[in-house]
């Protein structure tokens, strides 16, 4: 029997999960809820049959699966509100950055038979091409198994443990603003040697999406794939030898060691 979803929090992210789920026909419309202040800017998702309400309890306890997908100041209270909705068997996944499994279980009262999840999407939800990270707490097999089935279709995921949540945003999530920032030097680079802006984007940006389904699809290491495209005193392995000289690499990994002390200090 096909699980009931509710999405508290019908925001940018809140959307997109709801979005990819039925583009991916993982759910149907009909059995999909998603919960706003604001409905009217859940128009479209209503149009498609989807239910939208303003009442998160009510959401709560119409629904199996509970994906709670608000703002970090708002999941404390939001969690108070539903907690008398929870029931054994329910399932609640938050992606809200920064809060603990323990703290979920204390704010909900800890209800037996629920099955208490954190998953780390990123921006690429959008187009069903997240990297979402999931852990969990008291969870059975058979809900671990739906929700990597359910994040699956939109994106691809791993399982970790708690501890590394906070270096699965940075990787993750913050990786694709760096991704983006390579990309973005790319095009500049390219118009420098002769390309117009909008011939120069849409070569960066195919060919590192081709050099990430090489990485995915192979299961090869980064630097098997370098040495296909380097060629003795070719012009590759001239311009990797720049950028190291540059710093590249080291610029790169300091970054994201920068990032990752940044978001573990805020979350003592």
């Amino acid at each position: 029997m096909q699980r009931k979803i509710a999405i508290i929090g019908g925001g940018n992210l809140g959307q997109a999960i709801a979005e990819g789920l039925l583009a991916s026909t993982f759910t149907s419309a009909e059995a999909l809820t998603i919960t706003r202040r604001n409905i009217t800017r859940l128009a479209n998702l209503a149009q498609q049959g989807v239910t939208v309400t303003c009442d998160n309890a009510a959401a709560a306890a119409a629904n199996d699966v509970i994906i709670l997908a608000v703002k970090p100041f708002q999941a404390m209270a939001v969690l108070t509100e539903i907690q008398p909705q929870l029931k054994a068997g329910t399932i609640l996944v938050s992606v809200v950055t920064g809060v603990q499994l323990d703290e979920i279980a204390a704010a909900t009262g800890n209800p037996a038979g629920v099955h208490f999840f954190r998953a780390m999407p990123n921006t690429a939800i959008a187009i069903r091409e997240s990297m979402t990270c999931i852990c969990s707490q008291q969870a059975g097999p058979e809900a671990k198994e739906y929700i990597i089935s359910l994040f699956n279709r939109l994106g691809q995921t791993v399982v970790i443990e708690e501890k590394l949540m906070e270096a699965a945003t940075v990787l993750g999530a913050c990786g694709t603003a760096y991704a983006m920032r390579y990309i973005r030097a790319n095009i500049q680079g390219g118009i420098e040697i002769g390309f117009d802006a909008v011939t120069a984007a849409m070569i960066a940006a195919q060919t590192v999406k081709g050099a990430a389904e090489l990485l995915l699809r192979n299961g090869t290491h980064p630097e098997q794939e370098i040495d296909k495209v380097t060629t003795p005193k070719g012009c590759t392995i001239a311009g990797l030898n720049e950028m190291e000289h540059r710093g590249f690499s080291s610029s790169l990994i300091r970054g994201v060691v920068t990032s990752y002390k940044k978001i573990a200090k805020e979350e003592v």
